[in-house]
């Protein structure tokens, strides 16, 4: 079928990521018109689903008004002044010790992880609204529950949770926004950092309630679940897409 932007459309930023990926899959296979954003200059070989791709640095569009001005012409002029769906899905996490995160460490994951998604928004509203579109903004666990080092990340998925029920509240009837708080999920950076330690790996199954870590496709199935305008009542929810862990009591043995 012969994709164009007069159908349902989608914006995806970090597309080229583990989650980013099974993103633009899922919503590619369901007949959206997909946009990715990534700060890789060309678009890779395993990303053919993408329909027009857009290079960007996102740490630029929070410090650069003129690169967030020039970003939101190119697109405006792809969505035809209607987007039906924003996933604000690009990330930065620094894991370093309080006395160890630098300025820049603690600037970059604000300005990615939160300031990005509300200039995104923001700039694409009337094309949202226009579309009576949804922002889904992937969040983590990290929001409720962390761990050492992981303060700058765990205070920006926190802020960008309660950006996006303040949204909501606002938006109203306009444009719904939710957002998705995934525990670990097996993406190939994951898999990568558990390389020659098949029983950590294995660890981190078992500290999940259903048994396992969960799949990107898990997540980009319930980034399309909640864009379904037939969920008209569904917004400023934080999905807890997390195996049950969030609810599990550790207590020492």
């Amino acid at each position: 079928m012969q994709k164009t932007s007069s159908m349902p459309s989608v914006l995806i930023t970090g597309c080229l990521g583990g989650i980013g990926l099974a993103l633009v899959h899922e919503f590619s296979q369901n007949g959206y018109y997909v946009i990715g954003l990534d700060k890789a200059e060309q678009l890779p070989s395993n990303a053919t689903a993408v329909d027009a791709y857009i290079s960007c640095d996102l740490n630029k569009i929070a410090v650069d008004v003129t690169c967030l001005s020039e970003l939101l012409t190119k697109l405006k002029s792809l969505t035809k002044n209607k987007l039906d769906v924003l996933i604000n899905n690009a990330a930065y996490q620094a894991v370093k010790k309080i006395e160890d995160i630098t300025h820049i460490d603690w600037q970059l994951t604000q300005n990615i992880n939160v300031h990005a998604p509300f200039l995104l928004t923001q700039g694409l509203l009337h094309e949202l609204e226009s579309a009576q579109g949804s922002v889904i903004n992937i969040a983590s666990i990290h929001a409720s529950l962390t761990k050492s080092e992981f303060i700058a990340y765990a205070t920006s998925k926190a802020a960008l949770i309660g950006m996006s029920r303040a949204m909501a509240v606002e938006l109203g009837s306009r444009v719904r926004v939710n957002a998705i708080s995934p525990a670990a999920i097996a993406t190939p950076m994951l898999e990568e950092g558990f390389d020659g330690r098949p029983e950590a790996r294995q660890q981190l199954n078992e500290m999940h309630p259903v048994g396992r870590i969960g799949m990107a496709s898990e997540v980009a199935r319930t980034c399309l679940l909640l864009a379904n305008m037939e969920l008209g009542f569904l917004t400023g929810a934080n999905i807890a897409l997390d195996g049950g862990i969030g609810a599990r009591l550790h207590d020492p043995v």
